[in-house]
């Protein structure tokens, strides 16, 4: 998604489309037989980077807390639990587009960032933080490292596309606005 996606990553924000977009991030491009992903840390060996990936890896929340997508959240595969509550926020959100980033290890191509790996180090969000502060959500997307946040990020107040769009505001192209009969005008 951030990669080969990454344009319709970038243009789904801009819209703010109501989608629900889960991305299973494994920092690695496991089907291509473990290539760098721009989600890779600098550094990260892989059979085609052999001396180590050199690129800045891309930090997916923080592109989507800047460009106001109004559900960032991101959770571990390691705690279902934790995974299933934001899926379901996820689902619950009716404004816009919801991005949650699922860090899951890749057992066949990573192993860095392993199981174990992500487990000493994601920790949930604390409670008393405000998903309504964009730059509280942003400070915490830049976390990565010894602690890697979990949670909900950031949600935002700002129009979906559908409810600023006249004709998608009335439902959908199919068995709503679109099929009903078109008086043309002579």
């Amino acid at each position: 998604m951030y990669g080969e996606g990454g344009n319709h990553f970038l243009h789904n924000l801009r819209r703010n489309i109501g989608v629900k977009v889960f991305v299973h991030n494994n920092q690695v491009y496991g089907l291509t037989k473990g290539q760098a992903s721009p989600t890779s840390d600098i550094g990260f060996v892989t059979p085609i980077q052999i001396h180590g990936q050199k690129l800045q890896p891309i930090n997916p929340l923080a592109i989507a807390i800047v460009e106001e997508c109004s559900f960032v959240a991101r959770s571990f595969s390691g705690d279902p639990e934790h995974l299933k509550q934001m899926m379901l926020a996820a689902f619950a959100h009716r404004g816009g587009m919801a991005l949650v980033d699922i860090l899951q290890p890749c057992v066949s191509f990573n192993r860095t960032n392993t199981f174990k790996w992500y487990k000493d180090r994601v920790k949930p969000i604390p409670a008393d933080h405000d998903c309504h502060d964009k730059m509280k959500a942003l400070e915490l997307a830049l976390r990565w490292g010894d602690e890697i946040p979990i949670g909900i990020f950031y949600q935002g107040a700002r129009k979906s596309y559908e409810s600023d769009n006249e004709v998608l505001a009335n439902g959908t192209l199919v068995g709503g606005y679109m099929n009903q009969p078109m008086e043309v005008k002579k």
